[in-house]
């Protein structure tokens, strides 16, 4: 009887850790929640997943974001040390910018924003990505930013450092929406993947694409370089759902999509 009464209290433990855990969450990593008859906040521009019989809601934790409430449930955030990337940068010219260089920046900046605003909803990403570069990861993503000792912005993107022309390919089926040669971000490229899901190439080499242009997974859109505001050559890859940027790396990880669908 004692024997039998051990077995239910481990049980129950066990029953409730795994509540507990599939109600917490990562900040930049995204959720998945199954659509209901009781579904109250949903929308048709949101990003949905059939799987199986079921259609889940796809939703990004931003990396400062504490809680998620979605249709009367609270979702935690748990807290992530991400830890630090220090950088020097010697010409204070990028780091200290002129009334001009301000000026094309925050315009560039806004044109970013806006093209995030434009996105397709004839086409849906499979979040099955692949890596877009062969190379090391240099930065991850989420890291406390230091230049020149000075705190700046967190790094919410993905750095893969390689050689000087090492080719860059889609990670996924997409429109390309935005093409040029900015400030911070050097040679540059956006890729519409569709429902809000967007992904953006700075520092770049060579653009072998254009506005307009449709891309298949693994086709060349670029070469690495260091244009912009860099210390050495790698691709520095920002992926966004809603504009909120997450992080790039989880989606590279094997059977993604079914193991983002267990999470809560």
């Amino acid at each position: 009887m004692k024997k039998n009464k051990k077995i239910l209290i481990i049980y129950i433990a066990i029953f409730f850790t795994n509540i507990h855990a599939k109600n917490i969450v990562v900040p930049g990593e995204l959720i998945a929640i199954k659509l209901n008859d009781d579904t109250k906040e949903f929308n048709s521009k949101q990003l949905t997943i059939d799987y199986g019989i079921d259609t889940y809601i796809i939703f990004p934790i931003a990396h400062n974001q504490k809680e998620f409430k979605f249709n009367n449930q609270i979702i935690k955030i748990q807290e992530k040390n991400f830890g630090e990337s220090r950088i020097t940068i010697n010409n204070l010219s990028l780091v200290d910018l002129n009334d001009a260089d301000a000026e094309r920046a925050a315009k560039e900046s806004r044109l970013i924003r806006e093209t995030l605003n434009i996105y397709s909803r004839d086409k849906k990403p499979l979040l099955n990505f692949i890596k877009p570069v062969d190379g090391i990861i240099s930065s991850r993503y989420g890291k406390k930013r230091f230049i020149n000792n000075s705190p700046r912005s967190p790094h919410l993107a993905l750095d893969i450092a390689a050689a000087e022309g090492t080719a860059i390919i889609a990670p996924a089926d997409g429109q390309v929406v935005l093409t040029g040669n900015f400030f911070y971000g050097g040679k540059f490229i956006m890729i519409d993947h569709g429902h809000g899901m967007l992904t953006s190439y700075s520092h770049l080499s060579k653009i072998t694409v254009k506005n307009g242009d449709s891309v298949l997974q693994s086709e060349l859109i670029g070469e690495v370089g260091s244009t912009g505001r860099v210390t050495g050559p790698h691709l520095h890859w920002t992926v966004y759902l809603n504009k909120v940027r997450i992080n790039p790396e989880s989606l590279l990880k094997e059977n993604y999509l079914t193991s983002l669908l267990k999470t809560i």
